[in-house]
């Protein structure tokens, strides 16, 4: 078989594989792959068997194909737009959450290359670097505070050396190559989910049920809080209304000793700490009374006459 005619079978053997993997799994996640090495690459398709399939290839061809299989799938449609740049689909079925978390956290720590575009913020942390104090010029370029001690560099406070979004410079690259850190961590990043035809950016996979829980209450609390501020009944206001209600018909019975078989609880309730107030009471009158007698047993008031002179 000549060359052409192998480049030709590969091609429609990616072909047929990628039509597989779209008629056989309904999501997608769209992911860039950029600084994701070969290495790195095995080990997330490792660690995604039997979860998800993982593919990579050519964006013209990734579109040939989706483009000649749209008249079984009209939905594929809304992959093109996304089809570009250095990206690769990942596959998968149920498992979405299993396989976003996986993509998450199956990244390699990776130096800072002078030219680069920083993922991240770079701090310095303070301390001793190891470094010979005939290389304090580093520092000094960078206008990082240092001292030397005990034959070594050492940084005297926290440096925010890199921001996010920042081309990283051939000085902030030697440097932290010297302290041997490496700031940024590289792997696939999910970029757009395509759920059974649907199309959506990847941030709405960080929401979870509690969140929506947590947003559903608050937004109840605030239509309630409104309508109570007004006057005006709501279906979420009504339950407010009526146990405020309540509240007032109980304080009224409370304040007249009126009672009715549903406030009964609440009086008792109120009424309870009464009985401990009045045994308190009679404890000085239970005293009183023992000091009554007292002058009965007046056979011994020599004792007593003496004390009061």
């Amino acid at each position: 078989m000549s060359g052409g005619e192998s480049k030709a079978a590969r091609k429609q053997a990616y072909f047929g594989k990628l039509i597989k993997l779209l008629d056989e799994y309904p999501n997608i996640f769209i992911v860039g792959a950029d600084n994701v090495g070969s290495a790195q690459m095995a080990k997330i398709r490792h660690a995604l068997r039997g979860k998800a399939v993982l593919l990579m290839g050519k964006n013209t061809m990734i579109r040939k194909a989706i483009r000649g299989h749209i008249e079984n799938n009209k939905d594929l449609e809304n992959l093109l737009p996304h089809v570009r740049y250095n990206v690769g689909f990942v596959f998968a079925k149920d498992d979405m959450s299993f396989v976003a978390k996986k993509l998450t956290e199956l990244k390699v720590a990776a130096p800072a290359k002078a030219g680069i575009i920083a993922p991240c913020d770079v701090t310095v942390p303070a301390g001793p670097t190891g470094m010979e104090p005939t290389q304090t010029s580093f520092l000094q370029a960078l206008n990082i505070p240092s001292k030397i001690t005990r034959g070594q560099v050492e940084i005297i406070s926290d440096v925010a050396l890199i921001k996010k979004g920042q081309k990283v410079g051939a000085s902030e690259s030697n440097l932290l190559a010297k302290l041997d850190i490496k700031p940024f961590a590289y792997g696939l990043v999910i970029k757009t989910v395509y759920e059974k035809g649907t199309i959506y950016d990847a941030s709405i996979l960080e929401i979870t049920d509690e969140y929506l829980l947590e947003k559903f209450n608050q937004g109840l609390r605030n239509i309630a809080s409104v309508s109570l501020a007004l006057h005006y009944p709501t279906v979420a206001s009504v339950p407010h209304s009526i146990v405020n209600g309540y509240k007032n018909v109980i304080a009224i019975g409370l304040a007249t000793a009126y009672t009715f078989p549903k406030a009964d609880a609440f009086l008792k309730a109120s009424s309870a700490p009464a009985p401990a107030a009045k045994t308190e009471s009679k404890a000085p009158a239970k005293e009183t009374k023992k000091a009554e007698p007292e002058p009965e047993p007046e056979e011994d008031g020599d004792l007593g006459f003496d004390m009061f002179g």
